[in-house]
């Protein structure tokens, strides 16, 4: 799925439109530059250009907490968002899995509010506290319990995790899903795609040197690699 930093609406809906001539799974779109508040008109009208795609979103700094809420209101006024992906699920991974009081909280909030849609909570991800790779597995386990879809990443936007990462990952979530945000191209896809149940791409797919646009042409060798390691 790729993921599109938003600038506007007709940078946006192009890129959606890239990925959906590619069939691309779905899209995210993340507010890189600006406030919720300036990103929820281009959220609005990128579902009304495409009312069939599978879109989701990422707000940028901001957990399950305030996100919840804002995607229950635009699915009230009809603005269906099927995906939600947090840097920050808030796992702790040094506590058991039933002693988790900010994913707890975060849940309860999904729950009440009423949205609908896939949580891919961040653990062990990007920018966030480190975590010590003794405690993948772990971190991992208890994070299923919590979330839709269990999301990790390489150390920096565009690094790899490694396949031993994943690997680890992967034993961690059992048969619960899992998605890597980060350093996924067409060279390394196939290290990775047995182990991984969603990819989300940005700079493997982008315009070389360009944060808000997708090379289609890279997009397609991606996805054509993809569909082979599978």
């Amino acid at each position: 799925m790729p993921v599109i930093h938003v600038l506007d609406h007709e940078q946006t809906s192009r890129n959606v439109g890239i990925a959906m001539d590619e069939r691309a799974a779905g899209v995210f779109l993340i507010n890189h530059d600006f406030e919720a508040d300036r990103f929820l008109p281009i959220i609005r009208s990128v579902r009304s250009a495409y009312p069939s795609v599978w879109l989701g979103v990422n707000f940028l700094a901001v957990t399950g907490k305030k996100a919840f809420p804002m995607l229950a209101g635009l699915e009230k006024d009809g603005c269906v968002v099927d995906g939600y992906w947090a840097d920050d699920a808030r796992i702790d991974e040094q506590s058991s899995a039933d002693d988790q009081p900010e994913a707890t909280e975060i849940l309860a909030i999904k729950k009440k509010c009423g949205w609908r849609g896939l949580y891919f909570g961040g653990t062990a991800f990007k920018k966030q506290r480190i975590v010590d790779q003794q405690y993948f597995q772990t971190a991992a386990s208890v994070a299923a319990g919590w979330m839709d879809v269990v999301t990790t990443s390489g150390a920096a936007t565009g690094q790899e995790a490694g396949v031993e990462k994943a690997k680890i990952f992967r034993e961690g979530v059992g048969e619960s899903a899992l998605a890597l945000a980060s350093g996924i191209t067409a060279e390394n896809v196939g290290r990775y795609a047995n182990h991984l149940d969603a990819i989300l791409v940005a700079t493997g797919i982008n315009v070389a040197g360009d944060f808000y646009n997708i090379d289609q042409s890279r997009l397609c060798r991606l996805i054509k690699k993809t569909d082979s390691a599978n």
